[in-house]
């Protein structure tokens, strides 16, 4: 019994000298073991690890995908002079440990500055070689790719890959994109303008081909008509002529009536005339018809 406490407290200091010499590497992570300020070994695969105790020391550093993004826009010139505002981000990556820490110390704010540095001198590389239109609509996955291409390269250096180089939004700066809105308005009216010159122009061309249409049609219908007209008329004459040619007494009653008719239409008339002038003469003449009979 007197031993008891003697045995456990040697197996406290096994059980706190084994914690101190296992440890585990998470999938997520690498390890890197030092002994005496010196790395001993790179861990890359998860799982449970050995190391001496008091000679050595484990530093655990991330494996999975980072995001540098930029805080503000950057500011950078095209090939005409003009400034655009860049929003862009970076995902990266440490590929090999050992020269992670021997370039940057393992300071992830240190490689995320080297990483900043070395693609905004890529953007600003490949935006000035291009045109505000390029680099706004037209080439903008080319920039992308060609800056991911450099920036991985110079990466390598330190010990990370460049995954992936994105730009959010390429802008104008406010003072640029009032004179392109100005510029803009300008030509949008310029082309209204024209537009509307055409299309009165258009206008008055059908109106007066239509004018021209409508006079034609209206005097062909004339001619056509008095054509018409003109065969009614000398039907109607020929079919007066045959009918009171058989009867010529007959035909010159029938138009002293309508003498008659049209001289005394209204009760008002007065026709002073002789009376024994032919005007008369089939009024004088009914007396001896109605007597014979």
């Amino acid at each position: 019994m007197k031993r008891l406490p003697v045995v456990l407290a040697l197996m406290f200091a096994v059980f706190v000298t084994a914690g101190s010499m296992l440890f585990t590497v998470d999938q997520r992570q690498y390890a890197l073991v030092f002994q005496l300020g010196e790395i001993k070994e790179v861990i890359q695969e998860p799982g449970l690890s050995f190391k001496w105790p008091m000679i050595q020391n484990v530093r655990f550093f991330d494996r999975r995908i980072l995001t540098l993004d930029s805080v503000e826009p950057e500011r950078f010139l095209t090939a005409e002079k003009k400034p655009v505002l860049v929003d862009s981000f970076v995902k990266w990556r440490i590929a090999d440990v050992r020269q992670y820490y021997v370039s940057v110390g393992g300071d992830e704010m240190l490689a995320r500055t080297r990483l900043s540095q070395t693609v905004n001198s890529g953007l600003r590389e490949e935006f000035g070689r291009r045109t505000v239109h390029d680099v706004v609509s037209g080439s903008r996955d080319k920039i992308m790719a060609d800056v991911q291409k450099k920036a991985d390269t110079d990466a390598r250096a330190i010990g990370v890959e460049i995954v992936d180089v994105r730009l959010k939004r390429v802008d104008l700066p406010p003072e640029v994109s009032e004179s392109v809105y100005r510029r803009m308005e300008t030509e949008r009216k310029r082309v209204a303008n024209e537009l509307r010159s055409t299309g009165a122009a258009e206008s008055e061309k059908i109106r007066a081909d239509a004018d021209r249409q409508r006079e034609v049609i209206v005097a062909e219908a004339y001619r056509d008509a008095q054509k018409i007209k003109g065969e009614g008329d000398a039907r109607a004459a020929s079919i007066y002529g045959k009918a009171f040619g058989e009867n010529p007494e007959f035909y010159a009653f029938y138009r002293s009536l309508e003498a008659y008719r049209q001289s005394f239409g209204n009760k008002h008339d007065l026709l002073v005339v002789d009376p024994s002038a032919d005007f008369f003469k089939y009024l004088k003449n009914s007396g001896k018809g109605g007597g014979s009979k």
